[in-house]
């Protein structure tokens, strides 16, 4: 990579995310962190606003922006490719969303590089979702996003029915079946559901706010996992 396009991406990352460390950097760009530290320093030599130090870490000032972005042929097939996924496996709402972005995007490319992205030989099957899982996976993702508690009829897998209200965390799609990432009231413990298992669900006017062992990071900790980026 040019040194003029890793300036160029380092900026985008930096400001794609509230604070960077030089290890993130370093990762995503496949350089030293001392190189990360020395194209940060050159940058804000030429009047890039870029706060934080070494060792804690980076975000760009307020103000600063860039002119539209051209993307490669290849970056632009990488999009139709993700885009073809969430038409197959998003709820419907989501899906549009996406499909509706990567319209504006490819609107702005060179005819020749958008024919050449579109011709992307990655394809995802039909909607493989049905009409009732996809809708709830709607229902309880824009719980989670909004704060909201939600109303579970839950069956498990050994038929055991029951009525949950839940604090949504996250959706969270493990390749064959979607989950919800929730605080269980009933349960008073932090629990994972299929959305396949939910037979009914309710979005309730009472929202909630961040508390001491459940928040999403205490559902990843606790999953062994983390959101990606971090």
């Amino acid at each position: 990579m040019r040194r003029a396009d890793r300036l160029f991406q380092l900026v985008q990352l930096i400001r794609g995310r509230r604070l960077s460390t030089a290890a993130y950097l370093a990762q995503r760009l496949e350089v030293s962190e001392r190189t990360v530290y020395r194209d940060v320093a050159d940058l804000m030599r030429q009047g890039v606003p870029i706060e934080g130090e070494a060792g804690v870490g980076y975000r760009l000032g307020r103000g600063f922006d860039l002119p539209p972005l051209m993307f490669s042929t290849q970056e632009a097939s990488a999009l139709i490719a993700a885009t073809r996924m969430a038409q197959a496996w998003l709820d419907p709402a989501q899906a549009r969303d996406t499909e509706a972005a990567l319209g504006k995007i490819l609107s702005v490319l060179p005819a020749s590089t958008r024919a050449a992205a579109e011709a992307t030989r990655v394809y995802a099957p039909p909607m493989l979702l049905n009409e009732a899982i996809a809708w709830r996976l709607q229902q309880l993702r824009e719980a989670a996003q909004t704060r909201h508690k939600a109303k579970l009829h839950y069956t498990s897998l050994e038929g055991k029915q029951s009525v949950r209200v839940v604090r949504p965390l996250g959706c969270f799609y493990w390749g064959s079946v979607w989950t919800l990432g929730a605080w269980c009231e009933k349960r008073q413990a932090l629990r994972s559901f299929r959305i396949d298992l939910v037979t009914d669900c309710e979005r309730l006017g009472e929202g909630f706010v961040d508390e001491a062992g459940k928040t999403l990071p205490d559902f990843l900790r606790a999953a062994g996992a983390r959101l990606p980026g971090n």
